[in-house]
Protein backbone atom coordinates (compact mmCIF):
# COMPACT_ATOMS: atom_id res chain seq x y z
CA UNK A 1 0.00 0.00 0.00
CA UNK A 2 1.22 3.59 -1.03
CA UNK A 3 0.59 6.96 0.70
CA UNK A 4 0.47 10.18 -1.59
CA UNK A 5 1.89 13.22 0.06
CA UNK A 6 1.26 17.04 -0.93
CA UNK A 7 4.43 18.85 -0.19
CA UNK A 8 4.93 22.59 -1.05
CA UNK A 9 6.99 22.95 -3.99
CA UNK A 10 7.66 19.17 -4.12
CA UNK A 11 3.93 18.18 -4.97
CA UNK A 12 2.90 14.73 -4.72
CA UNK A 13 5.03 12.14 -2.58
CA UNK A 14 4.32 8.74 -2.54
CA UNK A 15 5.98 7.05 0.19
CA UNK A 16 5.34 3.12 0.76
CA UNK A 17 3.73 2.42 4.61
CA UNK A 18 7.06 -0.25 4.39
CA UNK A 19 9.56 2.90 4.15
CA UNK A 20 7.24 5.06 6.69
CA UNK A 21 7.84 2.10 9.42
CA UNK A 22 11.62 1.43 8.74
CA UNK A 23 12.02 5.01 9.02
CA UNK A 24 10.07 5.49 12.79
CA UNK A 25 12.17 2.31 13.76
CA UNK A 26 15.29 3.88 12.57
CA UNK A 27 14.15 6.97 14.81
CA UNK A 28 13.20 4.97 17.95
CA UNK A 29 16.56 3.06 17.40
CA UNK A 30 18.10 6.30 17.50
CA UNK A 31 16.43 7.85 20.32
CA UNK A 32 17.48 4.69 22.52
CA UNK A 33 20.97 4.98 21.40
CA UNK A 34 21.16 8.74 22.56
CA UNK A 35 18.98 8.12 26.07
CA UNK A 36 21.22 5.28 26.79
CA UNK A 37 24.82 7.63 25.94
CA UNK A 38 22.86 10.34 28.14
CA UNK A 39 21.55 8.76 30.97
CA UNK A 40 23.31 5.22 30.77
CA UNK A 41 25.19 4.22 34.28
CA UNK A 42 28.98 3.70 34.36
CA UNK A 43 30.90 0.55 35.17
CA UNK A 44 31.88 -0.06 38.86
CA UNK A 45 35.08 0.07 40.44
CA UNK A 46 36.53 -1.75 42.84
CA UNK A 47 40.06 -2.46 43.84
CA UNK A 48 39.13 -5.88 45.30
CA UNK A 49 42.86 -6.76 46.98
CA UNK A 50 44.38 -3.20 47.07
CA UNK A 51 48.20 -3.54 47.96
CA UNK A 52 49.62 -2.63 51.14
CA UNK A 53 52.91 -1.66 49.93
CA UNK A 54 53.93 2.27 49.91
CA UNK A 55 53.06 4.75 46.74
CA UNK A 56 56.71 4.75 47.26
CA UNK A 57 57.67 1.45 46.02
CA UNK A 58 59.13 -0.14 43.25
CA UNK A 59 56.00 -2.54 43.47
CA UNK A 60 53.70 -0.03 43.89
CA UNK A 61 55.10 1.94 40.15
CA UNK A 62 55.23 -1.06 38.43
CA UNK A 63 51.84 -2.07 39.42
CA UNK A 64 50.92 1.41 38.26
CA UNK A 65 52.58 2.08 35.33
CA UNK A 66 50.59 -1.60 33.93
CA UNK A 67 47.29 -0.69 34.78
CA UNK A 68 47.39 3.13 33.60
CA UNK A 69 48.82 2.03 30.60
CA UNK A 70 50.94 4.78 30.85
CA UNK A 71 54.94 5.08 30.60
CA UNK A 72 56.71 5.92 33.73
CA UNK A 73 59.53 8.23 32.62
CA UNK A 74 62.02 9.36 34.90
CA UNK A 75 63.83 12.39 33.28
CA UNK A 76 62.15 15.37 33.71
CA UNK A 77 61.33 18.95 34.69
CA UNK A 78 58.08 19.93 36.08
CA UNK A 79 57.04 23.56 36.87
CA UNK A 80 53.95 24.70 38.55
CA UNK A 81 52.14 28.11 37.58
CA UNK A 82 49.30 29.37 39.81
CA UNK A 83 46.79 31.22 38.25
CA UNK A 84 46.17 32.73 34.75
CA UNK A 85 48.59 35.70 34.82
CA UNK A 86 51.59 33.59 34.90
CA UNK A 87 50.66 30.24 33.22
CA UNK A 88 49.18 32.29 30.12
CA UNK A 89 52.38 34.10 30.14
CA UNK A 90 54.57 31.24 30.53
CA UNK A 91 52.90 30.09 27.55
CA UNK A 92 52.92 32.63 25.34
CA UNK A 93 56.79 32.58 25.90
CA UNK A 94 56.95 29.33 24.94
CA UNK A 95 55.26 30.01 21.81
CA UNK A 96 57.54 32.93 20.73
CA UNK A 97 60.58 30.45 21.20
CA UNK A 98 59.08 28.32 18.84
CA UNK A 99 61.61 27.02 15.92
CA UNK A 100 59.41 23.84 14.74
CA UNK A 101 56.16 23.06 15.77
CA UNK A 102 53.23 24.20 18.50
CA UNK A 103 50.36 21.94 18.64
CA UNK A 104 47.53 23.29 21.07
CA UNK A 105 44.54 20.67 21.88
CA UNK A 106 41.45 22.91 23.98
CA UNK A 107 38.14 22.27 25.29
CA UNK A 108 37.43 25.82 25.76
CA UNK A 109 39.48 28.69 23.27
CA UNK A 110 36.75 31.57 23.86
CA UNK A 111 37.14 34.71 21.77
CA UNK A 112 38.39 37.48 24.36
CA UNK A 113 42.18 39.53 25.20
CA UNK A 114 43.90 36.84 25.69
CA UNK A 115 42.36 34.31 23.21
CA UNK A 116 43.60 37.41 20.32
CA UNK A 117 47.05 37.28 22.10
CA UNK A 118 47.08 33.95 21.22
CA UNK A 119 45.85 33.78 17.67
CA UNK A 120 48.40 36.84 17.12
CA UNK A 121 50.96 34.66 18.52
CA UNK A 122 50.18 31.74 16.55
CA UNK A 123 49.96 33.57 13.16
CA UNK A 124 53.35 35.28 14.01
CA UNK A 125 55.27 31.92 14.10
CA UNK A 126 53.19 30.35 11.30
CA UNK A 127 54.42 33.28 8.94
CA UNK A 128 58.33 32.80 10.30
CA UNK A 129 57.92 29.28 8.85
CA UNK A 130 56.62 27.58 12.47
CA UNK A 131 54.08 24.50 11.38
CA UNK A 132 51.12 25.35 14.19
CA UNK A 133 47.88 22.97 14.61
CA UNK A 134 45.31 24.00 16.46
CA UNK A 135 42.00 21.44 17.92
CA UNK A 136 39.28 22.56 19.38
CA UNK A 137 35.84 21.18 20.79
CA UNK A 138 33.03 22.01 18.79
CA UNK A 139 31.22 22.17 21.82
CA UNK A 140 33.40 23.70 24.25
CA UNK A 141 34.51 26.43 22.37
CA UNK A 142 30.98 26.83 20.02
CA UNK A 143 30.43 30.35 20.97
CA UNK A 144 33.66 31.08 19.13
CA UNK A 145 33.51 31.92 15.20
CA UNK A 146 35.94 29.99 12.54
CA UNK A 147 36.61 33.20 10.91
CA UNK A 148 38.21 34.08 14.45
CA UNK A 149 41.08 31.62 13.06
CA UNK A 150 41.12 33.55 10.02
CA UNK A 151 44.50 35.44 10.46
CA UNK A 152 46.04 32.03 11.79
CA UNK A 153 45.35 30.28 8.69
CA UNK A 154 46.10 32.93 6.36
CA UNK A 155 49.51 32.69 7.72
CA UNK A 156 50.10 28.78 7.46
CA UNK A 157 48.18 27.76 10.66
CA UNK A 158 45.86 24.70 10.57
CA UNK A 159 42.90 24.49 12.88
CA UNK A 160 40.40 21.87 12.67
CA UNK A 161 37.14 21.70 14.92
CA UNK A 162 36.83 17.91 17.20
CA UNK A 163 33.66 16.64 16.78
CA UNK A 164 31.72 19.96 15.49
CA UNK A 165 28.38 20.27 16.41
CA UNK A 166 26.60 18.98 13.37
CA UNK A 167 23.62 16.77 12.21
CA UNK A 168 25.59 14.01 10.96
CA UNK A 169 28.39 13.91 14.53
CA UNK A 170 25.48 13.31 16.44
CA UNK A 171 26.97 9.90 17.14
CA UNK A 172 30.03 11.92 18.84
CA UNK A 173 27.95 14.35 20.41
CA UNK A 174 28.48 13.31 23.83
CA UNK A 175 31.92 12.50 23.63
CA UNK A 176 33.90 15.51 23.81
CA UNK A 177 37.97 16.42 23.85
CA UNK A 178 38.00 18.06 27.47
CA UNK A 179 41.47 18.03 27.41
CA UNK A 180 44.13 21.37 27.71
CA UNK A 181 47.37 21.03 26.15
CA UNK A 182 50.32 22.29 24.29
CA UNK A 183 53.22 21.21 23.25
CA UNK A 184 55.93 23.14 21.39
CA UNK A 185 59.10 22.06 19.27
CA UNK A 186 58.10 18.55 20.81
CA UNK A 187 60.67 19.22 24.15
CA UNK A 188 57.97 21.47 26.26
CA UNK A 189 54.76 21.23 27.27
CA UNK A 190 51.77 22.64 29.09
CA UNK A 191 49.32 20.67 31.21
CA UNK A 192 46.55 21.84 33.70
CA UNK A 193 43.18 22.50 33.44
CA UNK A 194 43.03 25.63 32.12
CA UNK A 195 41.75 26.86 28.33
CA UNK A 196 42.01 30.24 26.96
CA UNK A 197 39.47 32.34 27.89
CA UNK A 198 39.47 35.83 29.19
CA UNK A 199 37.53 35.11 32.85
CA UNK A 200 41.23 32.71 33.79
CA UNK A 201 43.05 35.99 32.43
CA UNK A 202 41.63 38.69 34.32
CA UNK A 203 38.35 39.94 36.47
CA UNK A 204 35.37 39.88 33.55
CA UNK A 205 32.90 41.23 35.66
CA UNK A 206 32.32 43.33 39.29
CA UNK A 207 31.01 39.58 40.60
CA UNK A 208 33.12 37.92 38.74
CA UNK A 209 36.66 37.19 40.07
CA UNK A 210 39.48 35.37 37.69
CA UNK A 211 39.41 32.18 38.07
CA UNK A 212 41.94 30.21 40.24
CA UNK A 213 44.00 27.29 38.20
CA UNK A 214 46.84 25.62 37.34
CA UNK A 215 48.86 24.69 34.69
CA UNK A 216 52.50 22.64 34.56
CA UNK A 217 55.12 23.44 32.48
CA UNK A 218 56.92 19.99 31.28
CA UNK A 219 60.15 19.38 29.74
CA UNK A 220 62.15 15.68 29.07
CA UNK A 221 61.04 12.28 27.98
CA UNK A 222 57.22 12.46 29.10
CA UNK A 223 57.17 15.47 26.19
CA UNK A 224 56.39 12.85 24.00
CA UNK A 225 53.64 11.57 25.15
CA UNK A 226 51.64 14.51 25.36
CA UNK A 227 52.67 15.15 21.83
CA UNK A 228 51.02 11.47 21.18
CA UNK A 229 47.83 12.52 23.42
CA UNK A 230 47.20 15.84 21.12
CA UNK A 231 48.70 13.29 17.36
CA UNK A 232 45.44 10.80 18.74
CA UNK A 233 42.83 14.05 17.99
CA UNK A 234 44.41 15.46 15.46
CA UNK A 235 44.22 12.53 13.17
CA UNK A 236 40.85 12.17 14.12
CA UNK A 237 39.40 15.60 13.78
CA UNK A 238 41.46 16.22 10.29
CA UNK A 239 43.06 12.95 9.18
CA UNK A 240 46.52 13.53 9.34
CA UNK A 241 48.42 11.40 11.53
CA UNK A 242 52.04 13.58 12.94
CA UNK A 243 55.77 12.05 12.98
CA UNK A 244 58.63 12.37 12.72
CA UNK A 245 61.78 13.63 14.06
CA UNK A 246 60.58 17.18 14.07
CA UNK A 247 57.66 16.34 16.39
CA UNK A 248 59.14 13.63 17.93
CA UNK A 249 62.63 14.23 18.81
CA UNK A 250 64.99 12.07 21.00
CA UNK A 251 65.37 14.10 24.26
CA UNK A 252 68.04 14.00 26.59
CA UNK A 253 67.28 15.78 30.31
CA UNK A 254 69.66 15.23 33.33
CA UNK A 255 66.36 16.50 35.68
CA UNK A 256 65.00 13.41 37.39
CA UNK A 257 61.39 13.63 38.31
CA UNK A 258 59.33 10.83 37.30
CA UNK A 259 56.36 11.32 35.65
CA UNK A 260 53.95 10.01 33.16
CA UNK A 261 51.13 11.23 31.03
CA UNK A 262 47.98 8.94 31.35
CA UNK A 263 45.89 10.19 28.32
CA UNK A 264 41.95 9.03 28.48
CA UNK A 265 39.12 7.90 26.43
CA UNK A 266 35.60 6.09 27.31
CA UNK A 267 36.24 2.48 26.05
CA UNK A 268 32.49 0.72 24.72
CA UNK A 269 32.02 -0.39 28.45
CA UNK A 270 32.58 3.78 29.70
CA UNK A 271 35.81 2.62 31.71
CA UNK A 272 38.48 4.91 31.31
CA UNK A 273 42.41 5.39 32.10
CA UNK A 274 42.20 8.32 34.34
CA UNK A 275 39.35 6.54 36.64
CA UNK A 276 41.98 3.84 36.80
CA UNK A 277 44.79 6.36 37.44
CA UNK A 278 42.49 7.85 40.13
CA UNK A 279 41.10 5.37 42.25
CA UNK A 280 44.39 3.20 42.10
CA UNK A 281 46.15 6.46 44.17
CA UNK A 282 43.39 6.57 46.29
CA UNK A 283 42.65 3.10 47.23
CA UNK A 284 46.75 2.55 48.01
CA UNK A 285 47.28 5.68 50.14
CA UNK A 286 48.35 5.26 53.56
CA UNK A 287 48.69 8.76 54.73
CA UNK A 288 46.99 12.00 53.39
CA UNK A 289 44.81 12.44 50.42
CA UNK A 290 44.12 16.18 48.97
CA UNK A 291 41.78 17.15 46.03
CA UNK A 292 41.16 20.32 44.76
CA UNK A 293 38.45 20.00 41.78
CA UNK A 294 35.68 21.99 40.25
CA UNK A 295 33.35 19.19 39.83
CA UNK A 296 33.03 16.90 42.64
CA UNK A 297 30.60 14.78 41.99
CA UNK A 298 31.73 11.26 43.19
CA UNK A 299 29.54 7.90 42.09
CA UNK A 300 28.76 5.06 44.57
CA UNK A 301 32.16 3.33 43.75
CA UNK A 302 34.28 6.83 44.65
CA UNK A 303 32.38 7.74 47.71
CA UNK A 304 33.09 3.92 49.19
CA UNK A 305 36.58 4.36 48.03
CA UNK A 306 37.45 7.57 49.87
CA UNK A 307 35.50 6.21 53.25
CA UNK A 308 37.41 2.89 52.95
CA UNK A 309 40.73 5.03 53.00
CA UNK A 310 39.64 7.21 55.86
CA UNK A 311 38.52 4.16 57.68
CA UNK A 312 42.30 3.35 57.31
CA UNK A 313 43.71 6.32 59.26
CA UNK A 314 44.12 8.74 55.66
CA UNK A 315 43.58 12.23 55.95
CA UNK A 316 41.42 13.30 53.49
CA UNK A 317 40.66 16.90 52.93
CA UNK A 318 38.31 18.34 49.55
CA UNK A 319 38.32 21.52 48.46
CA UNK A 320 35.38 22.81 45.75
CA UNK A 321 33.82 25.94 44.32
CA UNK A 322 32.09 27.82 46.89
CA UNK A 323 28.54 30.54 45.49
CA UNK A 324 31.57 31.48 42.90
CA UNK A 325 31.21 28.31 41.12
CA UNK A 326 29.66 28.91 37.15
CA UNK A 327 27.52 25.68 37.21
CA UNK A 328 25.49 26.13 40.32
CA UNK A 329 23.22 22.89 39.50
CA UNK A 330 26.58 20.84 39.38
CA UNK A 331 27.76 22.37 42.94
CA UNK A 332 23.69 21.44 44.24
CA UNK A 333 24.33 18.02 43.21
CA UNK A 334 27.79 18.15 44.72
CA UNK A 335 26.54 18.72 48.24
CA UNK A 336 23.97 16.23 47.81
CA UNK A 337 26.98 13.74 47.85
CA UNK A 338 28.69 14.98 50.96
CA UNK A 339 26.78 13.27 53.90
CA UNK A 340 28.39 9.76 53.97
CA UNK A 341 31.83 11.70 53.70
CA UNK A 342 31.59 13.96 56.33
CA UNK A 343 30.08 11.29 58.59
CA UNK A 344 33.54 9.32 58.16
CA UNK A 345 35.44 12.27 59.21
CA UNK A 346 36.41 13.24 55.41
CA UNK A 347 36.95 17.18 55.28
CA UNK A 348 35.10 19.30 52.50
CA UNK A 349 35.79 22.66 51.85
CA UNK A 350 34.15 25.33 49.72
CA UNK A 351 36.44 28.03 48.31
CA UNK A 352 34.99 31.50 48.57
CA UNK A 353 37.07 34.45 46.72
CA UNK A 354 36.42 33.19 43.05
CA UNK A 355 35.43 29.88 41.08
CA UNK A 356 38.45 27.21 41.65
CA UNK A 357 39.00 25.06 38.35
CA UNK A 358 41.91 23.48 39.26
CA UNK A 359 41.73 19.45 39.30
CA UNK A 360 44.75 18.27 41.46
CA UNK A 361 44.92 15.34 43.75
CA UNK A 362 47.55 14.72 45.85
CA UNK A 363 48.72 11.32 47.64
CA UNK A 364 50.97 10.83 50.98
CA UNK A 365 52.95 13.72 49.63
CA UNK A 366 54.34 11.43 46.85
CA UNK A 367 52.50 11.19 44.10
CA UNK A 368 50.50 14.39 42.60
CA UNK A 369 47.65 14.27 39.40
CA UNK A 370 47.39 17.21 37.36
CA UNK A 371 45.37 18.01 33.90
CA UNK A 372 41.76 17.72 32.63
CA UNK A 373 40.17 15.24 34.79
CA UNK A 374 37.24 16.58 36.96
CA UNK A 375 36.09 13.66 39.62
CA UNK A 376 32.78 13.44 37.50
CA UNK A 377 30.83 11.14 35.60
CA UNK A 378 32.04 12.84 32.22
CA UNK A 379 35.35 13.15 32.93
CA UNK A 380 35.48 9.21 34.66
CA UNK A 381 33.29 8.02 31.08
CA UNK A 382 32.66 10.19 28.91
CA UNK A 383 35.46 12.94 27.65
CA UNK A 384 39.03 12.57 26.29
CA UNK A 385 40.93 13.71 29.23
CA UNK A 386 44.23 13.69 29.99
CA UNK A 387 46.38 14.17 33.39
CA UNK A 388 50.36 14.07 34.40
CA UNK A 389 51.44 11.82 37.18
CA UNK A 390 54.40 13.13 39.19
CA UNK A 391 56.06 10.88 41.53
CA UNK A 392 58.08 13.72 43.47
CA UNK A 393 57.73 14.87 46.24
CA UNK A 394 59.32 18.37 46.06
CA UNK A 395 56.77 18.81 43.08
CA UNK A 396 53.55 17.64 45.52
CA UNK A 397 55.21 19.68 48.05
CA UNK A 398 54.79 22.51 45.73
CA UNK A 399 51.33 21.67 44.77
CA UNK A 400 50.61 21.09 48.28
CA UNK A 401 51.56 24.90 49.16
CA UNK A 402 48.75 25.82 46.68
CA UNK A 403 46.31 23.81 48.57
CA UNK A 404 47.30 25.06 51.92
CA UNK A 405 46.84 28.70 50.53
CA UNK A 406 43.37 27.93 49.03
CA UNK A 407 42.36 26.41 52.36
CA UNK A 408 42.52 29.35 54.43
CA UNK A 409 39.94 30.96 51.61
CA UNK A 410 37.57 28.15 51.95
CA UNK A 411 34.59 27.38 54.38
CA UNK A 412 34.57 23.87 55.76
CA UNK A 413 31.40 22.37 55.39
CA UNK A 414 30.02 20.28 58.70
CA UNK A 415 27.69 17.66 58.51
CA UNK A 416 25.80 19.10 61.19
CA UNK A 417 25.14 22.15 58.85
CA UNK A 418 24.76 19.66 55.85
CA UNK A 419 21.94 17.81 57.40
CA UNK A 420 19.96 21.03 58.22
CA UNK A 421 20.81 22.75 54.72
CA UNK A 422 17.00 24.56 53.62
CA UNK A 423 14.53 22.77 51.93
CA UNK A 424 14.77 25.77 49.13
CA UNK A 425 18.79 24.12 48.34
CA UNK A 426 18.08 20.80 48.79
CA UNK A 427 15.05 21.13 45.98
CA UNK A 428 17.66 21.64 43.02
CA UNK A 429 19.68 18.52 43.83
CA UNK A 430 16.72 16.21 42.45
CA UNK A 431 17.10 17.78 38.95
CA UNK A 432 21.26 17.08 39.42
CA UNK A 433 20.61 13.63 40.37
CA UNK A 434 18.51 13.21 36.90
CA UNK A 435 20.71 14.91 34.96
CA UNK A 436 23.65 13.71 37.32
CA UNK A 437 25.60 11.16 34.24
CA UNK A 438 25.98 14.88 32.45
CA UNK A 439 27.58 16.73 34.77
Amino acid sequence: MQRVYQMPLLGEVTVSNTFVVLACLAMLAQAIIIVVALFGPNPKYKITTPGSESVSSDQFLWNLEAISDAKLNHCNKVEVFTNGDHFYEAELQAISQAKKNINIEAYIFEEGEIAHRFVEALAERARAGVKVKLVIDGLGSMSTSNSYFDDLKNAGGKFAWYHPVRWYTITHYNNRTHRELMVIDGTVGFIGGAGIADHWYKQTKKDQPRWRDTMVRVEGDVVPNLQATFAENWLESCGELIAGPEYFPIIHHDRAQTAMIVNSMPSMGGSTRARVLMQSLIASAHKSILITTPYFLPDQSLRDELIRARKRGVQIQIITPGKKSDHMVTRSSSERSFGPLLQNGIQVFEYQPAMIHAKILIVDGAWSVVGSTNFDNRSFGLNDEVNLAVFDEQFASRLAEDFSRDLTQSQEITYEQWAHRPLWQRGPELFGWIIERQQ
